[in-house]
């Protein structure tokens, strides 16, 4: 069986096997849990050890670029005359896709170690846990659009439950939000999805298609067709294959979230329980950064040429946005959910730059911020779990108190802020790097926001400083007394064994960025060339 389905169907078959145990056995459902992320994660180490770099691995527009694929007939249906409807289970990775799924599977590690905090309904929220993590690890592979649909709508429904069943005071309304947001971006992108098909067919078959690689190629548009380059077509009055990239973007960029469409993910956020949190920003606001990649802009290369400048803004005003709001927060909670929707700021104007040193800092963005929006949410569950308090100004001193703990607040800040030697330097200076050389390649960015993405990581210094200073140093002094101070006890070894290694995955990336960008370099090399070429 081909790795990549095992690696996407493996937590399947282990949820149900917690759905098949008796709920006598609720102690055991962590225990499958976490078994089943390692070992999804022992599967991605091994792809990722065996993963060949080099132009002809460079994926992107060329079937057989890329890796560990797995093509099979799917939905098949005879039309008569009008040929056959093929849609197939069609799986694969390029670089970019790869190091999104390392990074995804060892979220999911770090996640299902915070659930083992979850008390009610065990087996209900390991099912929907494991299901989750199936679809998220699908949409990092398929290259089959309707695939990538399914597995991308399937998200829904585990998160809605997740949120609304387990979340906080206001769960209920933060799970609405959240799922009412992001379905309306997928309704629009199921009627592109439709006219991407009738107007694209396999050249081999003759027959309409649904695979992704195929539509990156403009002679497989049929003429006259709705999203044919040649097409003059116009929907709403304007051009047909603009509508359709920003229909696409927006569905994606909700995930993002790019602003205005980011207003769910403060609420999703706050109310989600720890482990929801962390898949929230570690891995679902990446599907919306691989989405604008993967499709928008290598299905639509000419609207996202012509559209660059607009992309940047929207880029810009996530970092300042985002950062503003920040500084403005007391719930500690929603200070880092703000803080990365300034971050995300950046994978969108490392995009809008079309260079390589900008996509590739996009790329690095979203899998060092993966690991550091885990690590930070991880450590507020902790002082959550202990106290159910975060707002900022209701403790004071817990550097005394909790000394192992402010240590890794320590570098999770200062990584998160983009010091040198951690991972976000290196991704913000290279989408930095991209837009300033942006203006001088191919004109597409002024030199202004490059500057204006500058002045975010200062802010972004801003607020994480304060935070510390307030929170951790001075004399002690807590909201719940004395009763806090018993309960605030420093962090315990499983704990410890979870945070460890985020550390040394936020240093080690920051002094060997070439773990991540060795294996982006083709895919990002030929996109770029597809582009320019377009």
């Amino acid at each position: 069986m081909n790795i990549l389905t095992l690696l996407i169907f493996t937590p399947v078959l282990f949820g149900l096997i917690i759905l098949i145990l008796p709920s006598s056995a609720r102690a055991s459902f962590k225990y499958i849990t976490l078994f089943a992320t390692l070992l999804q994660l022992g599967f991605s180490i091994m792809m990722y050890l065996n993963f060949k770099t080099g132009p002809s691995y460079g994926g992107i527009s060329h079937e057989e670029q890329f890796q560990f694929v797995q093509k099979l007939p799917w939905i098949g249906l005879n039309l008569g005359g009008a040929g056959k409807m093929q849609i197939e289970y069609f799986v694969g990775v390029d670089g970019i896709s790869i190091t999104l799924l390392v990074m995804t599977s060892l979220v999911m590690v770090v996640a299902a170690i915070a659930s083992w905090e979850i008390t009610s309904n065990l087996k209900g929220f390991f099912a929907l846990f494991l299901l989750l993590d199936m679809a998220v690890m699908g949409v990092f592979c398929a290259l089959d659009f309707f695939l990538f649909y399914t597995f991308y709508e399937l998200m829904l429904l585990p998160l809605y439950f997740l949120i609304g069943m387990w979340g906080g005071a206001r769960r209920e309304y933060a799970a609405i939000k959240f799922f009412l947001y992001t379905l309306f971006g997928s309704v629009f992108m199921l009627l592109v999805m439709v006219g991407l098909y009738l107007s694209v067919k396999d050249p081999a078959t003759g027959n309409h298609t649904f695979n992704m690689v195929q539509m990156m190629n403009p002679k497989n548009f049929i003429d006259g067709s709705v999203f044919s380059v040649l097409s003059h077509q116009t929907i709403l009055g304007m051009p047909a294959r603009t509508v359709g990239f920003v229909v696409l973007f927006i569905a994606f960029a909700i995930k993002v979230p790019v602003v205005p469409l980011h207003t769910w993910l403060p609420d999703a956020h706050v109310e989600a329980p720890t482990p929801v949190s962390i898949i929230l920003a570690g891995i679902l606001l990446k599907i919306g950064g691989y989405g604008i990649i993967r499709i928008c802009m290598s299905i639509f290369p000419d609207v996202a040429y012509s559209g660059a400048w607009w992309l940047g803004l929207l880029g810009v005003i996530s970092i300042l946005y985002g950062a503003f709001n920040a500084l403005a927060q007391r719930d500690l909670k929603r200070m880092i959910a703000y803080s990365s929707v300034s971050h995300m700021g950046f994978v969108l104007l490392g995009i809008a730059s079309q260079t390589a040193e900008g996509i590739s800092g996009a790329v690095l963005q979203m899998v060092s911020h993966g690991f550091l929006s885990t690590m930070l949410f991880f450590l507020v569950g902790v002082i959550y779990s202990r106290v159910h308090d975060r707002d900022i100004y209701h403790f004071r001193g817990l550097g005394t108190l909790m000394p192992r703990y402010t240590v890794y607040v320590m570098v999770a800040f200062f990584a998160s802020l983009g010091l040198p030697g951690f991972s976000a330097f290196v991704a913000e200076a290279f989408s930095l790097a991209g837009a300033f050389k942006s203006h001088s390649v191919n004109g597409l960015l002024p030199y202004w926001m490059a500057v204006c993405g500058s002045v975010g990581i200062l802010l972004s210094a801003a607020y994480f400083l304060w935070t510390l200073q307030r929170m951790f140093f001075g004399t002690v002094s807590l909201k719940g007394g004395e009763f806090w101070k018993i309960a605030l006890k420093d962090i315990n070894i499983r704990e410890t064994a979870t945070l460890l290694p985020l550390a040394i995955i936020a240093l080690a990336l920051g002094i060997m960025p070439s773990l991540v960008l060795d294996k982006i370099n083709d895919s990002v090399l030929a996109l770029v060339q597809f582009i320019q070429a377009k």
